[in-house]
């Protein structure tokens, strides 16, 4: 009687591994699946990322093409006569803002406020001579161009060259 208990335990033992080194190897090959779809997923996925980079990296050249930054013979102009050329895009972004005063319209726009003041909202440095800007009363908005010429004693010269207020709607 102590054999067969002894004898039915054993058995039992041995389904009972067998069924777990089953289960084991099923949960196994259900992971291993999963962890290859996965890298195939990561895969696709740096794949798809670098050309969104790439992308991005293009349109950020384009865009950048016609700015101070990244214009090197605006910045070998500037250097010349002795200005750092990211300082002095920051003093003159500064100049043309600081002109916006409450109450008073920014003199360097030639439209009158209708709703408000007219004020620059942002400045674009082209290149050495060039600018663009874009002003705005609260409702109605336009943008600028403006021609600038940096004197020897540092002084900054600007004149609109053209402007343009849009329509309302």
């Amino acid at each position: 009687m102590r054999s067969r208990i002894f004898l039915y335990l054993f058995i039992f033992s041995v389904l009972f591994i067998l069924f777990q080194f089953m289960n084991a190897k099923k949960a196994k090959e259900s992971y291993d699946a999963k962890i290859d779809n996965l890298n195939k997923k990561l895969t696709e996925q740096e794949v798809s990322n670098k050309a969104i980079v790439d992308s991005l990296i293009t349109t950020n050249l384009d865009l950048t093409y016609f700015t101070l930054d990244g214009d090197e013979e605006a910045i070998s102009y500037f250097e010349e006569q002795g200005y750092d050329a990211k300082k002095l895009s920051l003093t003159i972004s500064d100049q043309i803002i600081a002109q916006n005063k409450a109450g008073v319209d920014n003199p360097i726009v030639p439209f009158v406020g209708m709703e408000g003041n007219m004020a620059v909202n942002k400045v674009r440095l082209l290149n050495h001579k060039w600018i663009i800007a874009d002003f705005t009363d609260g409702v109605y908005w336009g943008q600028l161009f403006i021609i600038y010429d940096v004197r020897k004693d540092g002084v900054v010269d600007f004149e609109v060259e053209k402007s343009f207020l849009y329509p309302k709607n």
